[in-house]
Order: structure tokens, then C-alpha cells, then sequence
């Protein structure tokens, strides 16, 4: 009998008990490109998809482009079009989530940076893929249960193959930025 009591309380604990709650984030965002390799501020856009479980951990999915990304105030300057891509992977921590709240948080991960640039006349065109990383943080503002302001901070950096043979060995290579957005996350 005390087993069966104890089995029953048990039970009626886990049924009353508050579920725990998983979000999705669907972030569009717009922002500015800046510092590194970047020879003005660019305004770039894009978005992510997050996952972030009632814990402190989430994954995220973020892609972004920077139009025009190597021009510069330089009058001697030889391109007719410029951009850099972004699609990263990240790990997330984040704060617990609270209605309305701030949900401070940090991310880091690996990816794809896509440079391209064309000079006038095409005298030469520039299309590299690089695996590169990225690492930031941020906070979100909950307006309301659905609706919240997310304020992004990253830092972007290529790897490259430093080894001539067929041996593939990544070190950190020279391409870097630095990456500010402002988006509204919608919270699913």
C-alpha cells in the first residue's frame, strides 16, 4: 500500500507539474558589417532559426549577405560588384526564458563564408568558399509572448588549408569581420 501511495503521489506531481517549454526564434534581421577585412561599414541582412530548449542550450541556423562588401570611398577603386555570405551552425547558451523578459545569451560555431568580388572590365572575379567560424552573443527582449527585439554581436573568421599537399590541415586564416544586427524574433 505505501508503494501505491507512493506511486500515486508520484504521478499527480509530474501531471501538475508545469511543462517544460522549448522555442523557436525566427529572427530576420538587418545590420552592419564592420572592422577587419571590411574596408568600409556595410549594411548587411539576413536571418536564423533558433532552437532553444527549457534549458540553458539551443542550436541555431544563421545566413546572412553583405552587398557590396569590399567597397570602399577609394576613387581608384577597380570593382564593379562585391559580397560576402554567411551560413553558419551554432551552439547556443542562453539564459532561461521568461515572458516578458531579457534572455541574455552566447553562440558559436562553423560554416560556410562565400567571398565574391568582379573588378571593372572583369579584369578579375574572385569566387572563394571558406569553412570559417563565428562567435557573439547577444540578448532578446521579450515584448510579449510571441514578439521580441533580438540585438546580435558576432566576429567571423576563415580557415585555410596551410599545408601545399593533398593533406588537409585548417588554421585560422586572414579573412575577419565583425557583424551587428537588429532583428525581430518571433517565438513559436
Amino acid at each position: 500500500m505505501r508503494t501505491q501511495l507512493i506511486a500515486l503521489t508520484l504521478t499527480l506531481s509530474l501531471v501538475a507539474a508545469a511543462p517544460a517549454r522549448a522555442d523557436w526564434l525566427l529572427t530576420p534581421y538587418l545590420g552592419v558589417t564592420f572592422g577587419g577585412d571590411t574596408p568600409n561599414e556595410q549594411v548587411n541582412f539576413g536571418g536564423s532559426i533558433a532552437f532553444l530548449g527549457a534549458g540553458v542550450f539551443g542550436v541555431e541556423f544563421d545566413a546572412a549577405i553583405t552587398p557590396n562588401f569590399f567597397d570602399s570611398d577609394d576613387p581608384g577603386a577597380q570593382l564593379e560588384d562585391s559580397n560576402v555570405s554567411t551560413v553558419m551552425g551554432n551552439l547556443m547558451i542562453a539564459a532561461p526564458a521568461s515572458t516578458p523578459g531579457i534572455r541574455p545569451y552566447g553562440s558559436g560555431g562553423i560554416g560556410l563564408i562565400r567571398t565574391r568580388a568582379t573588378s571593372v572590365g572583369n579584369v578579375f572575379d574572385v569566387d572563394d568558399n571558406s569553412f570559417g567560424v563565428n562567435i557573439g552573443g547577444g540578448i532578446i527582449g521579450q515584448v510579449n509572448e510571441r514578439v521580441g527585439i533580438r540585438l546580435d554581436g558576432r566576429y567571423f573568421r576563415s580557415f585555410q588549408d596551410s599545408d601545399d599537399s593533398d593533406d588537409i590541415d585548417l588554421d585560422l586564416g586572414g579573412f575577419n569581420f565583425w557583424r551587428a544586427t537588429l532583428g525581430v524574433s518571433f517565438r513559436f
